[in-house]
């Protein structure tokens, strides 16, 4: 999970991270307002969206007076900002964060996150820091250090010297990079954070160190255990369809293919849209209903499927272990039948109760698209979703549907 930058902000503070001061504000009088009530006599207003790469957008803009201040909110608040790190529709701005100007020396790069291969938290530096990052870790990859974390000895004193000898720090900032690190540490470790990056951390022309931007992410499977943070999410800068799907927990990620794929079990999914690809075709999404499914858990997981415009055809590729093929088959159809579907179904079945699912969807009289392996299902869906909708042939099963099973 993502949260805002003023979000992240805060919870800097809370942790003894030095940020700027700033105030969010969701309208341009609020935006003046905040200008006023900060101790400055510049200010930068930034939209306030959970994508980076605002500044080369146009999201970050800095205000010499209020009416700049107020000029800038109301550019960007009610807009949808694109950057290259969104799709072209890009993310709603419904607030912006006012912050006092920064006199900038330096600028760093500075992160901490998990190193799965070598099962460690490792932070990530670099004195090249900015929004040309990404620049530096590609053409320039020696002017980045990384500084591995032992959980079981934590964060040392030698690990933040590291760091600040790559980033050629006095032995003051040293000091303030230590209580930086040290804050990032143990907010990673409280929260469950997957991420947390500050790009740029600032040296002030009077020399202190100062997180000028702030992202965090959140491991999704501990938000359980962090109402707080669960709070904070915004489901307007989510995807509509994956907003949707958490609430049935379903996995679905919006993919850009007319091919809808519903499987249960993420290697079956993968396989599956590996083979839709093979076969020339394209996924319009990645959705995985578990393991532990049931009827309605499966109708939500269509209905989802469906109400993409997208999908010319849809695909399901279920093995029956936990989730029987016979509740399977239950949920399709009633969400056929609710749907009053006008698109393809190619349908796999495999597993426990088999039979007792194809028979189902045999009696059905909706025309469901039989198959018997993944292969054929795959060249089904492909040829299927190629077809013009008026031109199309009215499906009807075939014996491999009725019985017989390879």
């Amino acid at each position: 999970m993502n949260i805002h930058e003023y979000q992240a902000k805060q919870l800097f503070r809370d942790y003894t991270i030095a940020v700027p001061q700033g105030i969010v504000a969701d309208s341009p009088a609020q935006a003046r307002l905040a200008a006023e009530q900060l101790p400055s006599s510049a200010w930068v207003v930034k939209a306030q969206i959970h994508a980076g790469a605002r500044g080369k957008a146009g999201g970050v803009k800095v205000a010499r007076s209020l009416d700049e201040v107020g000029a800038h909110a109301k550019a960007m608040l009610g807009t949808r900002l694109v950057t290259h790190q969104t799709d072209a529709a890009g993310l709603p701005v419904n607030a912006v964060w006012v912050e006092e100007a920064s006199a900038i020396k330096n600028e760093f790069y500075l992160s901490l996150l998990i190193d799965r291969d070598s099962e460690r938290l490792i932070f990530i530096a670099s004195a090249a820091g900015g929004m040309d990052i990404e620049a530096v870790a590609a053409e320039t990859p020696e002017k980045i250090v990384r500084v591995k974390v032992h959980p079981a000895a934590g964060l040392q004193a030698y690990h933040c010297r590291q760091i600040g000898a790559a980033l050629q720090l006095g032995k003051e900032q040293q000091g303030q990079l230590q209580a930086i690190m040290s804050g990032m540490y143990h907010l990673f470790l409280a929260k469950d954070c997957s991420q947390i990056e500050i790009n740029p951390l600032i040296e002030t022309e009077d020399g202190h160190l100062v997180a000028l931007d702030a992202k965090i992410n959140f491991d999704d499977n501990a938000l359980a255990l962090h109402p707080d943070i669960a709070g904070l999410r915004d489901p307007s800068q989510e995807d509509a369809k994956e907003a949707e799907a958490k609430q049935f927990d379903l996995n679905y990620i919006t993919l850009g293919g007319n091919i809808g794929c519903m499987v249960n079990g993420a290697g079956l999914a993968m396989a599956t849209m590996d083979m839709v690809k093979l076969k020339g075709g394209a996924p319009a999404n990645f959705l995985d209903v578990g393991g532990g499914t049931n009827k309605d858990k499966v109708k939500e997981a269509f209905k989802l499927i469906l109400s993409d415009g997208t999908v010319k055809a849809v695909l399901v590729n279920i093995f029956g272990g936990i989730v029987k093929c016979d509740v399977i088959a239950a949920g399709i159809l009633a969400a056929v039948e609710e749907m009053h579907l006008t698109i393809p179904v190619v349908v796999r079945l495999e597993g426990t109760n088999v039979q007792q699912g194809l028979d189902m969807l045999k009696n059905s009289g909706l025309g469901l698209v039989p198959a018997a392996d993944l292969n054929q299902a795959a060249e089904l869906a492909v040829t299927l979703a190629e077809v013009d909708a008026g031109s199309r042939p009215s499906s009807t099963l075939t014996p491999s549907m009725e019985g017989d099973r390879p």
